[in-house]
């Protein structure tokens, strides 16, 4: 008899797809867990409060992109991880709208905080203030000695064509694009002024109103006295009178180009020149500065007076007059007063140097008694 037959097991043999399947399958899940892992590791860094602890200034320079920039946070301590920061700026689709500027940076603020405020805050802004009543080789000089603007300024701008105001601008702004402010400023001033101004004015364009504007803003500090002094030029002009205007005469000496820092010579009031008011009729050949809003205004709306002339009364204003027999007698009140404020002037210098010199001999009183000693 044949004895039974034992079944033999039959090993199959391993199926070489199934385990590369396998093994990529838990690399990918793998990869997904540490990918979520390093996802979620940099959000919360992200999000974080950030390692400064007091209010800081951060510049982002003109033209820099957000891998620049992101380097220049991390090497100035204001966030601890440069590449967070730029996969969290792309990922918010931020990378392209962060702003050239300096800006404000609060104590703890978080990276997300950072690139907000680099993107949607404004930078902080300086400012520059032009006195009225500058020429534009004054404001132009003005322009050069401020530090925080750039660049050069080639051609000074025609005199009368620039609007005196407190300017705002950023770091690093250019030194043209603020006298293109003022231009502007100008522009919209003026047109706005002369489209009010009374009617029946011995002025036939913008130009001639800011000529005289000019004028007034030179001769006098007074807010209030603007109006007035606006209408007694108004007055001569309307009459045929010459303005005889001191400062049109500075004017064609220094070209605008500083001060005179003295008084005006018998030969100067003499000479003719394009801008000498007592030598010429009617307006100068142009403005002689950059009046300011409300000489502008002054012109174009001036007050209602039958004075002709004024004259310095000693206190920062004016005596006015409709006669020149009572200009005259103004004139010579203000003389008094020049005259008395030049003695004082003497008299105070001189007690000053004797002063000077009773100090100077008490020191060599002092210096022979020691040497007595």
């Amino acid at each position: 008899m044949f004895g039974k037959r034992k079944n033999k097991k039959v090993r199959k043999k391993p199926n070489t797809f199934v385990q590369v399947a396998n093994a990529f399958m838990t690399l990918i899940i793998l990869g997904i867990v540490i990918a979520g892992g390093l996802l979620y590791y940099g959000i919360n860094q992200f999000n974080a409060a950030g390692p400064v602890k007091e209010e800081t200034i951060f510049a982002v320079p003109q033209g820099a992109g957000v891998s620049t920039i992101a380097r220049k946070l991390e090497d100035e301590g204001l966030i601890t991880n440069s590449f967070i920061f730029r996969f969290g700026a792309v990922a918010l689709d931020k990378d392209t709208e962060l702003k050239a500027g300096e800006f404000r940076i609060a104590a703890d603020s978080s990276m997300r905080e950072i690139l907000t405020e680099l993107s949607e805050g404004r930078a902080i802004q300086y400012n520059v203030t032009i006195p009225e009543g500058f020429t534009s080789w004054q404001i132009v000089e003005r322009l050069r000695a401020a530090e925080l603007l750039t660049g050069e300024i080639e051609n000074i701008p025609a005199e009368g064509t620039l609007l005196p105001n407190t300017y705002n601008f950023e770091r690093g702004a250019t030194r043209q694009s603020v006298l293109d402010q003022m231009k502007e400023a100008h522009d919209e001033a003026l047109a706005e002024i002369w489209e009010n101004r009374d009617e029946g004015l011995p002025i036939e364009t913008p130009e001639e109103l800011v000529i005289l504007a000019s004028i007034v803003e030179k001769e006098t500090g007074l807010a209030e006295e603007r109006p007035e002094v606006a209408g007694v030029f108004i007055n001569r002009l309307n009459r045929g009178m010459r303005l005889q205007s001191d400062p049109t005469i500075i004017y064609g000496i220094t070209k605008g180009e500083g001060t005179l820092g003295r008084g005006l010579k018998r030969s100067e009031i003499d000479t003719k020149t394009d801008y000498n008011t007592y030598q010429i009729d009617g307006l100068p050949i142009g403005p002689i500065a950059n009046p300011g809003i409300e000489s502008m205004k002054a012109v174009a709306n001036p007050a209602e007076t039958d004075a002709l002339y004024f004259v310095a009364d000693g206190s920062g204003g004016h005596a006015f007059a409709k006669t020149y027999d009572e200009h005259r007698a103004n004139v010579a009140k203000w003389r008094q007063i020049e005259k008395e404020r030049q003695e004082a002037a003497e008299a105070a210098a001189e007690a000053e140097k004797e002063e000077l010199q009773r100090q100077e001999a008490e020191k060599l009183d002092e210096k022979s008694s020691d040497s007595a000693e």
